[in-house]
């Protein structure tokens, strides 16, 4: 039977092999460790980066005041829309009152331009406009062709009615009680009490007439007018 001896020399060898294999063993088992831990560690850190406080999920107060302001102003805007055009169906024509003045109406509801309304309306006409309140008002053309500077109120001073202008006679002749005014309005006959008001019939720069209140002396009576009280 063979026998076989090993030298001092490759025993030491053997050894020293084993004992490399054996460090490289651990210093792998060493890393894989280390991976492990950084590994669990990083999963640690993702979980607390996905949580977010409850207070970064309600909206900060500035946008909500916009939201509300602009929620409010889609609100608004329709509304007033709808309401002012029937507020303004309450508020009264301009009247004329203080000193201001109102543009002349024709029949047809346009503003009166004096060289057409001249024009239509020959020496010694009389026509009915709007005037100051809405009140139907005699727009006077002279014998000259020209237009008067006085407007004559066609209201009744005796109970109100509408005084016609009759050519013919050349006065103003209420049908209802009788009351009668000379072509400037003043009372000739009763029962009226007073002459028809007078009013300026001014022309403005785009040539249409405009009545001012008359606050001056009634030139037909030499009084002061009655209805500028």
């Amino acid at each position: 039977m063979a026998t076989s001896s090993l030298s001092p020399i490759t025993h030491s060898r053997i050894w020293s092999t084993q004992n490399r294999a054996l460090s490289a063993s651990q210093a792998v088992t060493a890393r894989s460790g280390k991976f492990g831990g950084r590994r669990k560690k990083g999963l640690r850190v993702t979980a607390m980066a996905t949580s977010i406080p409850a207070s970064d999920r309600v909206p900060d107060m500035g946008k909500r005041k916009f939201m509300n302001l602009l929620l409010l102003g889609a609100v608004s805007l329709p509304t007033a829309a709808m309401v002012v055009p029937y507020a303004l169906f309450f508020v009264p024509p301009r009247s004329g009152g203080g000193g201001g003045g109102t543009l002349a109406k024709d029949a047809a509801g346009n503003d009166v331009v004096a060289s057409v309304w001249l024009k239509n309306h020959g020496p010694g006409n009389r026509t009915l406009t709007q005037g100051l309140k809405g009140d139907p008002t005699y727009l006077v053309v002279e014998d000259d062709g020209s237009l008067a500077t006085y407007g004559i109120n066609a209201v009744c001073t005796h109970l109100g009615c509408v005084v016609p202008w009759n050519a013919a006679e050349n006065k103003f002749m209420c049908p209802c009680h009788g009351s009668q005014y000379n072509n400037q309005g003043k009372v000739v006959r009763g029962p009226a009490p007073l002459s028809l008001a007078l009013a300026h019939a001014n022309i403005d720069a785009d040539d249409k007439v405009v009545f001012v209140p008359w606050v001056d002396t009634d030139f037909r009576t030499g009084e002061a007018p009655w209805w500028g009280a």
